[in-house]
């Protein structure tokens, strides 16, 4: 089956003898873990059908956050989760980016990079909602999610969407302020603080001197959209969160030679087909690994589990302000994730119970190793 990580497998081997130490070792680590995942490489999981008692071994998945194996459940999750934290008003997504003349900066600095768009962006849509001729309180709330990729994984285009719910808490902390319906703040006076404070942030990481000359003169992009009451949106962002560029479904074929792949073309819904060699493909896939620990995702102001105000204060306010009681609030149904299927019997279609599993030498790590008598996958 074609995949990602079966293309890693057959290409990434070639381009880390290239390159060699020049390719970073966060990316390096990445690398050995995708094309290890349930192949066996990293032990297996041990389990026994409840009715015709025979065993399985499953090679255990490497869990890294690239990985496209490991991430659907955690999509499901997140989803359900922050479908949960909306407040029932109108929401925004305001997404900020960077001109493609600094988009090799950044990509050279990814961590001071990443940190400026989010940190820019984040207070250019603060300092806006402060503003009394907007809605005139810094006490908001909204979560961005940096995307580093475009519709092909080949093409490097760093940015991050915001969702904004439109209004916020009075400074006196006892109402909820709405913004005007479809409207958040000047798109244009956006555009002008965002720059300025992306300036300011890459002069405290020391990248300034290396932006390229008149680029903050160059045309910036603020994309600033109503999405309703915020769930299409999430439903949107949901399947970006875990997984990076591409996902296995798009591949089409992996030879020696290269990969073949489907690209949905801008301005169409159409997908066609694209071959590039296996050095290009692991290259776009790399330029997308995020340094080790960072954040892709980030939460602001009573939005954030730090924060002194509580997201369910909030929820309260809005309540009052909609004119709601409580127990009409309280009515509305937490969506909850759709729990993981139990792995069945590919002879006979029974359940299966874990009852072992393996380091990749194949020493049991958890369970009876006498029950198990694991001599390696049949």
């Amino acid at each position: 089956m074609s995949s990602v990580a079966a293309a890693l497998r057959q290409h990434a081997p070639k381009y880390l003898q290239t390159f060699g130490r020049r390719v970073p070792l966060g990316h390096r680590k990445v690398l050995s873990y995708i094309t290890r995942c349930q192949t066996g490489e990293l032990g297996n999981l041990v389990y026994q059908c409840d009715t015709c008692e025979r065993k399985h071994w499953v090679g255990r998945s490497c869990g890294n956050r690239h990985c496209p194996n490991c991430q659907h459940h955690k999509t499901a999750q997140w989803l359900a989760k922050q479908t949960a934290k909306l407040l029932p008003v109108q929401h925004f997504i305001v997404t900020f980016t960077v001109p493609k003349e600094l988009r090799p900066l950044l990509r050279a600095h990814q961590r001071d990079g990443y940190d400026a768009i989010f940190n820019a962006g984040s207070q250019t849509i603060r300092i806006l909602l402060a503003n009394d001729k907007y809605l005139g309180t810094e006490n908001v709330g909204f979560f961005g999610a940096l995307h580093t990729w475009g519709r092909d994984p080949a093409t490097y285009h760093p940015h991050v969407h915001f969702v904004v719910p439109g209004g916020g808490v009075s400074r006196d902390g006892r109402r909820w302020l709405q913004t005007p319906k479809d409207f958040l703040f000047h798109h244009g006076r956006a555009i002008r603080l965002y720059k300025k404070r992306f300036a300011k942030e890459m002069k405290k990481c020391g990248l300034y001197k290396s932006m390229p000359y008149g680029v903050l003169k160059k045309k910036w992009v603020v994309d600033l959209k109503p999405v309703g009451n915020g769930q299409a949106v999430l439903k949107y962002l949901a399947p970006y969160v875990y997984r990076v560029a591409i996902t296995d479904n798009r591949i089409e074929a992996i030879d020696e030679h290269g990969v073949s792949y489907q690209v949905t073309p801008s301005g169409t819904k159409q997908p066609i087909s694209q071959k590039v060699s296996g050095h290009e493909f692991v290259r776009s896939f790399v330029q997308h690994i995020l340094p080790p620990g960072f954040q892709k995702i980030r939460y602001y102001g009573f939005m954030s589990p730090n924060c002194k105000m509580q997201l369910e204060q909030v929820r309260w306010l809005v309540w009052l302000y909609l004119g709601w009681t409580y127990w009409l609030g309280s009515a509305f149904p937490t969506p909850q994730p759709t729990p993981k299927p139990r792995p069945t019997c590919k002879d006979c279609g029974g359940n299966l119970t874990l009852i072992a599993i393996t380091r990749p030498d194949g020493r049991v790590i958890l369970g009876n190793p006498a029950a198990v008598h694991v001599r390696g996958p049949p």
